[in-house]
């Protein structure tokens, strides 16, 4: 299968079960709003879920696999033991990771305030800190899971590592209905299915991974030179990712001292990260083994394609989605989250973040196309510099406009900090050469797509406009919102091609892919 081929089926193959576990995690959302809205047990479970989540994206996805994908590519490539290599970095994560979680369990009601420290004076802290417990063992299952993962998307294999969020979701889905029904405490309920549902993801990747030749079982523990070039590299990834963690603690913080605003916040990085994980995420898995393989192969022409093609095709999905985010997250929310506990109120509430996040969306985006270019090269260091500079500008907006806008404070550092970030990316990426810059379709195109997306909006706005009897009948609500959205999705498509953001030949051949 050719290079750019690949791509587009990995992208493809990540992208289908991204959504389906958004879709999941949509109903899963609806339902912990339903039966607990935005009150305290559901905002003690969201912290305490955050989290190993937080550390996960830390010790894993942020850090380790950020260095250990681009190694274990190369040694795959070269054919220089990478079998062996998996293994010991596997049995040094869970080494690591085992003993985090055991002081994580004593410092448990400190770390819950470091996350939240409005929960200081009322019932959440020690609600927050019994769920956290319970939880927190996530963080071992999900980061060794994310380790296997890389190890399959490394090799071409995406199905297993993608589909592992679906099955998460599907027990949450299936331990809530489960707890309304048997009249289980939802809190405790919900807290016990985060570990389970870790050690589920890991077993189903683990056996895919063995199946492809890697049945990576922990040994003692030992100190290789390929291990300490790895604990080198990604020592910067960790800061960095310490850094974007800082971020998220500053926005929890300032969101807690509001009541419910952890919920509105909650379920509007919720109806954000539907594009965020079907394009972005599956871009950046997809793009960090890819590029990594070229630049082993010295293929710079395949290299610039590879990056071309993947921020085309995201931008070309992302851009009207962050439209759609900005122009018409009011009927969103009401319609998918406004029942039983979670009221009109919190429904406007969470409205306002959900548009304030759109106009972070494309950064986000980005950011995870340009990353690659850094870690494919191993180049970690500039990252990290990069996300101090983030973490600068979203402490300074969150704090310091948190007594004008309240919880929307913490929505828009989050975005300003990542289109800083983006730019910081993109503006040195040029030291990378050819290779990091975009090709001539690319520059064509960029602008016929933002003009494709801003039209848009207007088609959009002036919809909810005539069908707002509809979006606000019982009855036809659903119905209503189906239409909404196609009818943007079909204008979308007229006026990407009327404006020439994409041609029809085209997308039958991604289609085909």
């Amino acid at each position: 299968m050719s290079q750019p081929n690949r791509l587009m089926r990995g992208f493809a193959t990540v992208g289908l079960w991204t959504l389906l576990s958004r879709i999941f995690g949509f109903v899963r959302d609806v339902l912990i709003a339903g039966f607990l809205g935005s009150g305290p047990v559901a905002e003690a479970f969201l912290i305490a879920f955050s989290l190993p989540n937080m550390f996960r994206r830390f010790f894993a996805e942020g850090a380790f696999n950020m260095a250990f994908v681009p190694m274990f590519s190369k040694k795959v490539e070269s054919g220089d033991g990478p079998h062996e290599f998996a293994r010991d970095a596997f049995t040094g994560l869970a080494t690591l990771l085992i003993a985090f979680t055991a002081i994580a369990q004593i410092f448990m009601p400190a770390l819950v305030l470091l996350m939240a420290s409005g929960f200081a004076t009322d019932e959440r802290l020690e609600l927050a800190t019994l769920f956290g417990r319970i939880a927190f063992p996530y963080i071992l299952f999900i980061s060794l899971a994310a380790l296997l993962s890389g190890v399959l998307n490394a090799t071409g294999r995406f199905v297993a590592a993608a589909a592992a969020p679906v099955l998460l979701n599907v027990l949450f889905i299936t331990a809530v209905t489960c707890a309304y029904y048997a009249g289980w405490d939802i809190g405790l309920t919900l807290a016990w299915t985060v570990p389970i549902a870790g050690i589920a993801q890991l077993a189903l990747v683990w056996v895919a991974a063995a199946r492809a030749g890697y049945r990576l079982i922990p040994t003692m523990p030992r100190m290789t030179p390929e291990l300490k070039r790895l604990a080198i590299i990604a020592a910067p990834a960790a800061l960095a990712g310490g850094v974007v963690q800082i971020n998220l603690l500053v926005g929890r913080n300032v969101a807690s001292w509001t009541e419910g605003a952890i919920a509105w916040v909650n379920y509007a990085d919720r109806l954000y990260q539907l594009p965020l994980g079907v394009v972005a995420i599956a871009i950046g898995v997809v793009l960090l083994p890819e590029l990594s393989r070229r630049l082993q192969a010295g293929d710079t022409a395949g290299g610039r394609d590879a990056l071309s093609r993947a921020a085309e095709v995201a931008l070309a999905l992302t851009l009207p989605c962050a439209v759609a985010l900005i122009v018409i997250p009011g009927p969103m929310v009401s319609i998918l989250f406004e029942r039983g506990q979670f009221s009109a109120d919190d429904a406007a509430a969470t409205a306002l973040a959900v548009a304030v996040y759109g106009l972070g969306l494309p950064a986000f985006v980005l950011q995870k196309i340009f990353q690659p270019l850094y870690f494919a090269r191993e180049d970690t260091k500039r990252p990290f510099k990069f996300a101090v500079v983030s973490m600068v500008v979203n402490a300074v907006v969150a704090v310091g406009l948190w007594a004008y806008l309240d919880y929307l404070a913490a929505a828009l550092a989050t975005s300003l900090a990542a289109w800083s970030m983006a730019w910081l990316l993109w503006r040195y990426s040029r030291d990378f050469g050819e290779a990091a810059s975009f090709d001539q379709r690319f520059r064509t195109r960029l602008p016929r797509i933002t003009l494709a997306s801003l039209l848009l909006g207007v088609v959009l706005y002036v919809l909810m406009l005539v069908l707002n009897p509809l979006l606000e009948t019982e009855g036809w609500r659903y119905a209503a919102l189906a239409i909404l959205l196609i009818l943007g999705g079909v204008s979308y498509a007229v006026l990407g091609r009327v404006v020439g953001a994409f041609k029809p030949a085209e997308l039958k051949a991604a289609m085909r892919r």
